[in-house]
């Protein structure tokens, strides 16, 4: 089986085909860096994304914050992962880095604030 894709892991785009046989990539081509290659192995095999979003704050100068995954997730854990941050509201002051979730749905991943929010002056 032949699975044809853009790659997204740099600004090329290049069109890459993955070759798949008995559940194993046989072979990547199409790909200009080593980048593009470990992307389509991963996409194919384990598919995996990084969540940007945000959770209300309390007391804050703003009423959201932003945040995001310090790592990748799995693409199937998108949506409980959304979840668990829609059900999050958090105290200012707040800190880029603050981990709002640790290990969010057992992913081994932390939900971390992306800027500050001082609160109400």
């Amino acid at each position: 089986m032949k699975r044809d894709m853009t790659c997204v892991a740099c600004p090329l785009g290049c069109q890459i085909t993955v070759e798949i046989e008995n559940d194993e990539v046989v072979s990547v081509t199409g790909n200009t860096c080593k980048r593009g290659d470990a992307y389509a192995r991963t996409e194919v095999t384990n598919p995996v994304r990084s969540i940007h979003s945000t959770v209300k704050v309390n007391g804050g100068y703003y009423p959201i914050v932003p945040c995001k995954t310090s790592g990748p997730i799995p693409k199937g854990a998108i949506f409980d992962v959304m979840k668990e941050i829609n059900k999050v509201t958090v105290d200012a002051p707040v800190k880029i880095g603050d981990v709002f979730i640790e290990n969010v749905c057992g992913t081994g991943v932390d939900i971390v604030a992306t800027n500050n929010d001082e609160g109400k002056k």
